[in-house]
């Protein structure tokens, strides 16, 4: 497996508990990264000699400020392309919004800030705007990320496409338990292929507070505080993964077949029946299916 990419989940703790969040998020979550975590995993990452970008996500990196600004000078000292994912809760104006992003100014590649109904009470927010507003003035290159409602999506796949800043819902996560039952449902059969991750040669993976690497949020081929990235990415073998390998062969519908875990008829999208079949198997699987975070489990 050659990692160009590697998303950092700085902390699942966040300032939202949005409805459509894969990880969780949450002002109840534990887990943060320390800057010792972070210098071990920026070494880990030059010893693998692969990785060109690094992005501090969450949760809501922010939360964390220092260390979330310390971790991103020393990646971009040592040449990586830097990007942040936040929902943007600092920029209450926009002179406290560039009070914020200035020391982050020539460091950053990217900052991708998460407005929309879920997060706030509309789909740009001020905090949104006036984040852009900052960034605009300090050079930092922003985009926005923004997730229709079930309903706008349902509608989108039979009139046409989305808005091209919005994305729809995908099931996975706390949306599973919040959204799903919004959507228009699709027979479980139909859903014979992952359509978001290359399980096979993923690009990038997410590593979370607690040292999992996951190929998607919460599958994990291993932690990084037990073996060396370099190990990991050396060892993953995606068909005797035994989610990855399913997956691969079938889809989330060949997983549910292969250990016989019952289930609906219907299902809002491919990620919906995936997430429902692994919560099922986290016993059978737990080395795999990990952490308790990422499927709402909160210590």
């Amino acid at each position: 497996m050659k990692l160009s990419g590697l998303h950092l989940l700085l902390t699942y703790q966040c300032t939202f508990e949005c409805d459509h969040c894969f990880v969780w998020g949450s002002p109840w979550q534990s887990g943060v990264m320390t800057l010792d975590n972070l210098r071990r995993i920026l070494h880990e990452a030059q010893d693998l000699g692969t990785i060109e970008s690094i992005y501090f996500e969450g949760g809501e990196p922010f939360l964390y400020y220092a260390t979330l600004l310390t971790g991103v000078r020393e990646a971009a000292l040592l040449g990586y392309r830097v990007g942040i994912v936040s929902n943007a809760y600092w920029a209450t104006s926009v002179d406290d919004a560039v009070e914020w992003l200035r020391p982050l100014a020539g460091l950053i590649t990217a900052l991708s800030v998460s407005s929309d109904e879920f997060h706030w009470n509309e789909k740009l927010s001020r905090q949104a705007q006036n984040a852009r507003a900052a960034a605009d003035q300090l050079g930092i290159p922003i985009g926005l990320i923004s997730v229709a409602q079930p309903e706008a999506a349902n509608a989108a796949s039979v009139v046409g496409q989305l808005p091209a800043d919005e994305s729809g819902v995908m099931y996975r996560g706390r949306a599973v338990d919040k959204l799903a039952a919004r959507a228009r449902q699709r027979p479980w059969t139909e859903f014979t292929q992952c359509p978001h991750e290359d399980l096979r040669e993923p690009g990038r993976v997410h590593l979370d507070p607690l040292g999992y690497l996951h190929i998607c949020q919460g599958i994990s081929i291993g932690n990084i505080y037990q073996t060396s990235l370099k190990e990991i990415c050396a060892a993953y073998d995606p068909a005797s993964h035994p989610i990855a390998g399913p997956l691969l062969q079938g889809g989330p519908a060949e997983l549910a077949r292969r250990y016989e875990v019952p289930h609906a008829d219907r299902y809002a999208d491919a990620c919906h029946l995936c997430y429902d079949t692994r919560r099922a198997l986290r016993a059978q699987f737990a080395e795999s299916l990990t952490p308790d975070s990422m499927y709402g489990i909160f210590n």
